[in-house]
């Protein structure tokens, strides 16, 4: 704070020597936040806008965004600067990443911080909290978070002769759908029924379909998998069937990074991407456009994903009272609902969805609440103890099978039989 001490001249000549002593502000303590640009939109504008006003209503601290790429970007330099000495006091990392950095020794546990509270840490999605806890414990904060959702386009369906307000809602209805919008001249096609990315998150997109197939692929202790289950199989198998048998899907690798272009551009009538894509969809696509719920298998739902605050033991007795602030700050209601509705992303509580802001943005754009409305046939995320080398296991047997080179089962006990060798010893 600053002090000004006001003297008149002849207070000052009277009293020289006891003229008081400077008084100099003290410093703002400082606080480095890692963060993820993984996904297109204002995102630097909104979280410098955020820090910008935490330190506004709270002057004793100071929020230093640093924003580091991909989510494994961001994961790799911020433990590379932990391992250095010089790690952030709080982060945005993948929810999945809680048990690398609970085996990193990097995280402090909410729970044990100094002005965190139960109420609090109930307040969120349960669906949410189930990649941010473990051990007990609170070690992530829900805030960058989402659902898988089908985006389709309604000019495309009313062309394919279909309810250009109603996407599919089966499997088979998937299918069905999507040889209607495959357009082809010869060889040659225009227009793709649907796709789905597979590189990128591949284990991600592949989840909708496992949890639609009524299977788990991990435990909660993140020790053991399930790959080898046949329900898996028939996933993968169907994801397969979508190009190779039906001809409704690109073959091979289908980018994630370029899918919502390919939407844009009519390459594709349907496609499954992040809801964190709402805003991007809402802004580019040159047509009116649906968003759904995917389609069930032998029951709806899609995996949670997105990003949680971390908090790192790097952080002294200041930054820790700092970033709990912080934390709360970006999750009141009225700022998670102003950050779901410039980003996409899912408000990450039911309060955000009672303002009056979301409520007036819902009632005048109703697809921003599907994301929301699927979270009670959500599961959590794959994230495993070494979960980048077991998800890399997975990934790289799913693009097997994309690929042609291996057939559905063959392919999940190979990526569960290097999954259990990762993972016995956390057993």
């Amino acid at each position: 704070m600053n002090i000004t001490r006001r003297t008149t001249l002849g207070a000052m000549a009277a009293t020289p020597l006891l003229a008081a002593p400077a008084v100099h502000a003290q410093a703002p303590t400082e606080i480095v936040f890692n963060y993820p640009i993984a996904v297109g939109g204002p995102i630097p504008r909104l979280i410098d806008g955020y820090c910008e006003e935490f330190a506004r209503e709270n002057p004793r601290f100071r929020i230093k965004p640093i924003y580091a790429g991909s989510y494994q970007d961001t994961l790799t330099k911020t433990l590379t600067a932990m391992r250095g000495g010089d790690a952030p006091q709080i982060a945005c990392l993948l929810a999945v990443d809680i048990f690398t950095l609970i085996e990193e020794d990097a995280i402090l546990a909410w729970d044990d911080l100094a002005g965190v509270e139960k109420p609090w840490l109930d307040g969120f999605y349960p669906g949410f909290m189930e990649n941010s806890r473990a051990r007990g414990k609170t070690w992530g904060i829900p805030f960058q978070r989402s659902t898988i959702v089908t985006y389709w386009n309604k000019d495309a369906f009313r062309e394919a002769g279909l309810d250009p307000e109603t996407p599919p809602q089966s499997w088979a209805q998937q299918i069905d759908f999507a040889q209607k919008l495959t357009k082809r001249q010869g060889d040659n096609v225009t227009q793709w029924g649907i796709q789905i990315p597979s590189s990128g998150f591949p284990y991600w997109l592949f989840q909708g379909l496992t949890t639609q197939a009524d299977v788990r692929l991990m435990n909660a202790d993140g020790n053991r998998t399930f790959f080898n289950d046949p329900k898996v199989a028939e996933a993968l198998q169907y994801w397969m069937d979508l190009s190779q048998r039906h001809r409704v899907h690109p073959g091979g690798i289908v980018e994630w990074g370029t899918t919502p272009r390919d939407f844009f551009e009519r390459k594709t009538a349907m496609m499954w991407t992040t809801t964190g894509n709402l805003t991007n969809v809402r802004r580019n696509a040159p047509f009116p456009f649906g968003v759904g719920m995917l389609a069930a298998g032998r029951r709806p739902g899609s995996p949670t994903g997105g990003g949680n605050l971390y908090v790192f033991k790097s952080a002294n007795a200041a930054q820790r009272e700092g970033a709990v602030r912080f934390a709360r700050f970006l999750t009141t209601p009225e700022r998670a609902a102003h950050w779901g509705i410039e980003t996409g992303y899912v408000a990450v509580t039911p309060q955000a969805f009672e303002t009056p802001a979301m409520r007036a943005y819902v009632a005048d754009f109703p697809a921003a609440a599907v994301a929301r409305d699927q979270l009670p046939h959500a599961v959590a995320e794959l994230s495993t103890h070494e979960n980048q080398r077991v998800t890399k296991a997975l990934n790289d047997n799913l693009q097997a099978g994309l690929l042609g080179r291996k057939q559905a089962g063959p392919a999940m006990a190979d990526a569960q039989a290097e999954a259990e060798r990762i993972l016995r010893r956390y057993r």
